[in-house]
């Protein structure tokens, strides 16, 4: 599975992906400040899912009409420390997760 990593990220995420995933970050792929729906539309030609502390995608975008599955991270701040505990949840996501559905993955 082709993973993409949202700007909003510490890139040093990339760490924590099981190693079947192919990840990258937007910042690699050069797509940074990128509106949400041109970052779909663009994401959904190549990567299969997108990782992302965006909570306003799932408001603003159909994500539907993508094909692109999107794993939306809920904690305390995007510092490395507050999102690697995420991790583990993220990977069993992404082996679940459909085309055009979000999967909310919240650190408590």
């Amino acid at each position: 599975m082709r993973v993409l990593l949202d700007e909003n990220l510490d890139w040093r995420v990339v760490r924590y992906f099981d190693p079947d995933f192919q990840v990258t970050t937007v910042s690699r792929q050069r797509w940074k400040g990128m509106r949400n729906g041109e970052l779909l539309e663009q994401a959904a030609a190549t990567f299969d899912a997108l990782v992302t502390m965006d909570k306003g995608i799932e408001h603003q975008q159909n994500l539907r009409k993508y094909e692109i599955s999107v794993i939306l991270i809920s904690a305390r701040s995007n510092r490395l420390e507050d999102v690697q505990p995420a991790m583990l949840r993220v990977n069993e996501a992404l082996r679940e997760v459909q085309s055009g559905q979000i999967i909310h993955v919240t650190v408590k």
